[in-house]
């Protein structure tokens, strides 16, 4: 059962993206985007693009606004920090810019090694002007990245959304 929620609010996400125009998918393999990941990839209609670190994919998103596509980078809150330098990039240009980020170091962690980055996502975004906005539940998710793809495409301005690992 909550395998199949898990997957309707991945669904849900992967067609939120589509309808808004997205067309390019760039990730550094997660588990944490699986769904999303082989949902692109499968989709003749879109670019998938693996990268060899997220910061790649802040250039791309860039580079996606100037050919006149819509880019999103997915990543997990360990790349963050890899793309701190790179995020100056969007600032100064001025580009739209969407990531969809899966939390480690949140609610639940294990693994001590993800809590410094974990903790530091946010604050670390917001110091490079990414404007984050967190998804707790399923329920929340539509309202939250429509919001997101509002701010970021039309309204010209680097958004984070943020998934919980509460939302399973």
């Amino acid at each position: 059962m909550a395998e199949q929620a898990t997957k309707r609010w991945q669904e849900t996400l992967y067609d939120l993206l589509r309808e808004a125009g997205v067309s390019i998918f760039c990730y550094v393999p997660d588990a944490g985007h699986k769904y999303l990941i082989e949902k692109s990839v499968s989709d003749p209609e879109v670019l998938s693009v693996p990268l060899t670190t997220e910061q790649e994919g802040v250039a791309l998103a860039a580079g996606a606004h100037l050919g006149g596509a819509k880019a999103v980078l997915l990543m997990q809150s360990s790349g963050a920090g890899n793309c701190i330098n790179m995020l100056s990039l969007i600032q100064n240009g001025r580009f739209p810019f969407l990531t969809i980020v899966s939390m480690r170091g949140d609610f639940g962690e294990s693994n001590p090694w993800q809590m410094p980055m974990g903790q530091a996502v946010e604050p670390t975004l917001s110091a490079m002007g990414v404007k984050c906005m967190r998804v707790e539940r399923p329920e929340e998710l539509a309202t939250v990245v429509n919001a997101a793809l509002s701010m970021s495409f039309q309204g010209e301005i680097p958004v984070a959304v943020i998934l919980s690992q509460q939302i399973g």
